[in-house]
């Protein structure tokens, strides 16, 4: 189950990782979006817990949660290193449920 608990460490898991890019590499990149898609029942009790925790219904299937770091800046980097530490986060401690970073240009 995605816990308010475990969702709360893996948006500052992906805050942490996004700011650390930028205090590394700086903000001139290619603009885009990044996001987290978990691919989970959304009628089981582990579906709902990602809904719960704000996850909405994806286009292609799944659930999603756009922008994990709550960042302002445009590039694409830094949202899919935020990203990406989200979904390290929650692997840690659910590491059977299928759950990706995505990343498009703008």
């Amino acid at each position: 189950m995605l816990t308010r608990e475990l969702h709360n460490k893996a948006l500052v898991a992906a805050e942490t990782a996004t700011a650390d890019y930028i205090n590394k590499y700086g903000e001139h990149d290619a603009c885009g979006f990044a996001w987290v898609t978990a691919y989970v029942n959304g009628a089981s009790k582990l579906g709902k817990s990602f809904k719960a925790q704000g996850f909405d219904k994806a286009y292609g299937g799944g659930w999603q949660l756009w922008n994990p770091s709550k960042s302002f800046t445009q590039s694409i980097s830094a949202k899919e290193a935020g990203a990406q530490a989200y979904v390290d986060t929650v692997r840690s401690e659910l590491p059977d449920v299928k759950i990706y970073a995505g990343s498009r240009m703008d």
